[in-house]
């Protein structure tokens, strides 16, 4: 009769999911397949260059400058792309994981990547760059269309004036912060309709009506801080004189602006993953 044989038991490994890297090429397949990135990627550059163009085209009826103001053009160029970026680029953010969600797609995500929170974290890492981009070639393009319209009155602003590309570019980085924003908003809400409500009224419709609440200390910090209002500042020369930020004056440096658009996008972001990670176990 032979001994009995003592079988060894090794550690049972929990189940490890794919590098980050993996998820990233991930986001980026599913971002490029998604026929809404293509709609809304060209809806960002035909209204950017659009109503730039209109505004360079008609300023003649409306009155042209007496004289060259880089502040001016900022306004003429960046228009279109930051006013209507924003909210493209949000609710691309927000249709990047609802219309997962909404479709089912997510569980096998889910199940694939157990820690959740590199998910959202490469959704924004895949969308931030790509909007940034898409964002600054409108506003580019922007410069370059209306350039020949605006020296025909002599007020064209060329890209090496102090401080002018620098707010061009601050523009694009804007319009790609939205972009997280948006990702954050989604992965909190699940739902594409009500996150596209809560970026349409962060950026355009809560500006409007604080400005019709009565004025207090309370108030004038809340617009100074408004992510709209952070992405107007980016898009300006600063003023050395006026500090980092003046609520009286309702004043935010570009840097101010840069610091407070990045904690919005940065705050949603962080409630997305918290929602995630505790909601979807």
């Amino acid at each position: 009769m032979s001994a009995p044989t003592r079988v060894r038991q090794g550690h049972i490994h929990a189940p490890v999911g794919p590098r980050f890297r993996h998820v990233l090429e991930s986001e980026l397949i599913k971002l490029t397949s998604l026929r809404s990135t293509a709609l809304l990627a060209a809806a960002l550059l035909v209204l950017g260059l659009g109503v730039s163009v209109l505004f360079a085209v008609t300023l003649e009826s409306g009155g042209v400058p007496s004289a060259h103001s880089v502040a001016f053009s900022l306004d003429a160029i960046t228009l279109g792309t930051v006013l209507f970026g924003q909210i493209i680029a949000g609710v691309l953010g927000v249709l990047a994981i609802s219309a997962e969600y909404s479709s089912g797609t997510i569980q096998p995500t889910l199940i694939a990547v157990p820690r959740r929170s590199p998910i959202i974290v490469a959704k924004a890492l895949v969308l931030f760059p790509a909007v940034t981009v898409t964002a600054f070639i409108a506003l580019l393009g922007s410069w370059a269309a209306t350039y020949p319209i605006y020296a025909g009155y002599g007020i064209q602003t060329e890209l090496t004036e102090p401080g002018f590309f620098f707010a061009i570019v601050g523009g694009a980085v804007y319009v790609g912060l939205c972009a997280v924003f948006g990702v954050g908003v989604g992965a909190l809400l699940r739902s594409a309709a009500g996150g596209a409500i809560v970026v349409f009224c962060t950026t355009l419709l809560a500006p409007i009506l604080t400005s019709v609440l009565p004025t207090s200390e309370l108030v004038r910090t809340i617009r100074l801080y408004m992510l709209s209002h952070a992405g107007d500042s980016m898009v300006r020369i600063g003023d050395p004189t006026m500090g980092f930020a003046d609520a009286s004056s309702q004043y935010l440096s570009p840097a101010g602006g840069w610091i407070t658009a990045t904690v919005w996008a940065l705050a949603a972001l962080l409630a997305g993953l918290v929602a995630i990670r505790r909601r979807d176990v």
